[in-house]
């Protein structure tokens, strides 16, 4: 088996049937769904207000990192080691439990963890409270069923102090049982990136903090398009510069279990 330091043919194929129909499935989601995005709005600001005081102690780190997670305590573990883990130490880690419920935790003064008070399924408003209970100069972001290579943080800083004001790092992806599925790494273009000509995931971002930094509250599921990472992306990538890392150091799980992405017509071989 090989694996490509670029998108496989496969892979691009899929994602160009995805990414192209864009602007028809985001204009459909919003008309279907926008209505509660003003609810959402005023349950993430009370959460945000509610647990202020469990993060205040946190201080205001070179980086912030947003983990959320939904009830998966041994990948949730994995996840935290590899983000304590980082040769970047000047650091804050913050879980954000989508109402699942915790596992018990490393003792670390960079970590902090807290819960909503009720499961949303919303992957854009549990990284959106991490993010405004954080104090940071950069924010990245590592799903609970994922882990980092130890210089991912000092890889994208080195991207950003070059003056990007986001970068992405190539994803290795792999199966349950370790083995590489493919590794994704491709330049960024912004009027291809809808077509699949790129591909981004949000656990290989690091981004700079600013108002704009900040996910989309619109409910998405498997089935919904565009993903709440690749709508955030295209959006701040219209005013910011967005650069790419060919390091693959991000481990990508591909998991059959995930609430938000389908892999059963993708896992097969890497070309």
């Amino acid at each position: 088996m090989t694996t490509r330091s670029a998108v496989s043919s496969r892979a691009r194929r899929a994602l160009r049937d995805t990414f192209g129909l864009w602007p028809m499935h985001e204009a459909a989601t919003r008309a279907k769904l926008g209505h509660r995005v003003p609810a959402l709005k005023r349950f993430e600001d009370a959460e945000v207000a509610r647990l202020h005081p469990r993060t205040r102690h946190l201080p205001p780190a070179l980086v912030a990192t947003v983990m959320p997670t939904y009830q998966r305590p041994e990948l949730l573990q994995q996840a935290v080691d590899s983000a304590l883990g980082q040769t970047v130490t000047d650091q804050v880690v913050i879980v954000v439990d989508d109402g699942g419920g915790l596992p018990a935790l490393p003792l670390d003064p960079r970590l902090v963890a807290v819960s909503l008070s009720r499961n949303t399924h919303v992957l854009g408003l549990v990284r959106n409270v991490g993010i405004r209970l954080t104090r940071s100069r950069f924010i990245a972001f590592l799903d609970d069923d994922n882990t980092w290579r130890a210089d991912h943080l000092e890889s994208a800083l080195a991207g950003l102090a070059e003056g990007a004001d986001l970068v992405y790092t190539a994803v290795e992806r792999r199966r349950g049982d370790g083995t590489v599925h493919d590794v994704l790494s491709t330049p960024f273009d912004r009027t291809t990136f809808r077509d699949g000509s790129s591909y981004v995931d949000a656990n290989s971002l690091v981004v700079r903090r600013g108002p704009d930094a900040i996910f989309s509250r619109i409910p998405r599921v498997r089935a919904t398009l565009p993903k709440e990472d690749w709508e955030f992306v295209h959006r701040f990538a219209k005013r910011h510069v967005v650069t790419h890392v060919t390091a693959p150091t991000v481990r990508y799980l591909v998991n059959e279990d995930s609430y938000y992405t389908t892999w059963k017509n993708e896992a097969g071989p890497a070309e």
